[in-house]
């Protein structure tokens, strides 16, 4: 049995640390030390100092973190779903075909701003240890590697900063001679800022504005950096278990393209699938543009894609890299066309298109800086202008779109406003064509989204016609956005009131009795004002009896018989939004312990 000694304190305002000597006689040595304005821990042949700027090291030994979002992921870790923590070793350097090789030099410093930087930003680990390896420094790392290298990148225990949970786990692999110190590093200001944003997020999913503004004060008293705020957000809200469930499901199909060289159309109707949601739930994009970069998200995808990229390159050439003599002004047409090729590039997620932008501007600066015409540049930025124009329309109406608790200010109807004149100008109806046509197609605008997105189109186009106003139309939005917040509340309530507590529910009679109980209740938790909508209360009603008939009746026919038209029939009729279907249809399939794979192949029938 091994015992601990724990030493703990503040470096500074900024950063505290525990430090834990562990062995089976820890008691009877002596490993630290105050040297000089640090505090040097030491065993033979080891010595770790923590200094007023950073940290110094000597000897074996290396850090450890939990990975989240601008850690360095290397693709073998990534690969591997039960590694959770980087593992760095002194003196060790990747080699081609990422084999690591251990170098004599594993003495170091870093500052403490590097450390939360490019490790984890609340919590990073120092150890080093004396017996069970032996040698020279580069052989002590080897057997380091083998001996920890497996536990260390698995446990959970330094994500959740259980020193001596990983400290036992660590002992169950040494020998009874050996000794072993951790030392933990916390930054403090991050882990304030970590903890007030998890509760907000966990309480809230969609923090309320006042709430989003005190959170933005707090940075701000802390001194939190901008990057490191989105990394700790990105963190929280990529532990939320619905949320990681769609990043790792989108990670692990990708890994398995990335394996074979292709994403096949199920495979993209997957990933579209996922990007789709990851949208409504609001899960950082970074978290998946990280991983289409690292896994070369560009493999060929068996969709009708070749057309519109070499339409793009086509125009593009055609543009900036002929010779001088050939007129290469960009034209409405062209213009039209690299749009509606953007907007299919968006569609599928295709980066190559980014990629073939990126080229040819990289070409217009070689040949400017190479004594080419200046009006290269001029037709490249006036393409860029008409990119950005789409980017961020398409951006904010399809928050709007597939988010609740969305607001679109003054500022943004107007900048639609000014976006949908410069489409129009190229050609109308483009605006309509770019931005409302694909939504209107798309099967997961839900009701209330559909009902937003009309609601927006009809009042854009009042405003040029002067019929309305943009406050006006605001306010409408507003009260749409209203109801859409009453209904999700309603529905987990009424749901829960009725499995817990009714059997029947049919009659209007009884109905009414439920509304005036779940309307006392909701007043009670402060979550309603207004007396609740009626009709609104028994469409939730409605809706909930629909859900009950496709669970108990249609689905286990659908399943059983794969009986696609079936499914479809009532996903078109029923009026319940495809996204809460799906969801619905992932818990029958987890609860009863079916494939999930035979769902996708279900669901693929539909978008063939």
């Amino acid at each position: 049995m091994h015992q601990e000694i724990r030493l703990h304190g503040h470096i500074n305002d900024d950063i505290e640390y525990f430090a834990t000597g562990a062995a089976r006689d820890i008691y009877q040595s002596y490993f630290y030390e105050v040297a000089g304005d640090g505090l040097r821990f030491f065993s033979p042949g080891n010595e770790l100092v923590l200094e007023p700027e950073g940290v110094s090291h000597r000897g074996n030994g290396g850090s450890i973190c939990e990975y989240m979002f601008g850690v360095d992921l290397p693709l073998a870790d990534l690969a591997k779903t039960d590694v959770c923590n980087r593992l760095v070793l002194y003196g060790g350097t990747y080699q081609e075909g990422g084999h690591l090789l251990f170098t004599p030099q594993t003495d170091g410093n870093r500052s403490y701003e590097q450390i939360f930087f490019e490790g984890n930003a609340v919590r990073n680990y120092f150890f080093f240890l004396t017996g069970s390896v032996s040698g020279p420094s580069q052989e002590q790392q080897e057997g380091i590697l083998r001996l920890l290298g497996k536990l260390l990148k698995r446990s959970t225990c330094v994500g959740e900063g259980e020193d001596a949970g990983l400290i036992d786990e660590i002992f169950g692999l040494l020998g009874h001679r050996s000794s072993f110190y951790l030392i933990k590093l916390l930054h403090k200001k991050h882990a304030i800022y970590q903890q007030t944003f998890s509760e907000l997020y966990h309480r809230y999913k969609s923090i309320p504005d006042s709430e989003y503004e005190r959170l933005q004060q707090l940075a701000e008293k802390l001194g939190v950096s901008r990057y490191q705020q989105e990394r700790i957000r990105i963190d929280v809200m990529y532990k939320h278990p619905d949320n990681r469930r769609i990043v790792d499901e989108y990670k692990n199909i990708l890994i398995e393209c990335d394996r074979k060289g292709s994403i096949s159309r199920l495979e993209n109707a997957r990933l579209t699938r996922l990007k789709t949601l990851s949208v409504r739930n609001k899960i950082p994009a970074a978290l998946f543009y990280t991983l289409d970069e690292m896994l070369k998200n560009d493999k060929h995808v068996e969709i009708e894609e070749q057309d519109y990229l070499s339409e793009t390159r086509q125009v593009l050439e055609g543009i900036f890299l002929q010779e001088h003599l050939i007129d290469a002004s960009i034209d409405r047409d062209d213009m039209i066309r690299l749009l509606h090729a953007k907007r299919k590039a968006s569609d599928n997620r295709d980066h190559t298109f980014e990629q073939i932008l990126l080229e040819t501007g990289k070409a217009c600066d070689e040949k400017i800086r190479d004594g080419g015409d200046i009006s290269l540049l001029e037709s490249f930025s006036y393409i860029i202008t008409y990119f950005d124009r789409y980017d961020n329309t398409a951006a904010n109406i399809g928050q709007l779109a597939f988010m609740e608790n969305v607001r679109l200010s003054e500022e943004m109807i107007r900048s639609l406003l000014g976006n949908k004149k410069e489409f129009d100008l190229l050609g109308e109806p483009l605006f309509e064509q770019l931005i409302f046509q694909p939504l209107f197609e798309n099967k997961y605008l839900g009701k209330f989204g559909r009902k937003k997105i009309t609601l927006l189109r009809q009042g854009l186009t009042a405003i040029e016609q002067g019929s309305t106003t943009v406050k006006e139309l605001l306010a409408s939005l507003m009260v749409v956005g209203s109801h859409e917040k009453t209904y999700g509340i309603l529905l987990d309530h009424i749901k829960d009131r009725i499995r817990n507590f009714y059997s029947r529910y049919s009659t209007r009679a009884e109905q009414k009795e439920l509304l005036k109980e779940i309307e006392e209740e909701l007043r009670n938790k402060g979550l309603i004002k207004e007396p609740i909508s009626a009709p609104l209360f028994f469409d939730v009603v409605v809706s909930i009896k629909k859900e009950s008939v496709y669970l108990h009746n249609l689905l286990p026919k659908i399943v059983a018989e794969r009986d696609v038209a079936l499914r479809e029939d009532f996903l078109e009729n029923s009026g319940l939004d495809r996204f809460y279907v799906e969801e619905l249809e992932r818990e029958y399939y987890e609860l009863n312990h079916l494939d999930l794979d035979d769902l996708y192949l279900i669901r693929k029938s539909l978008t063939d």
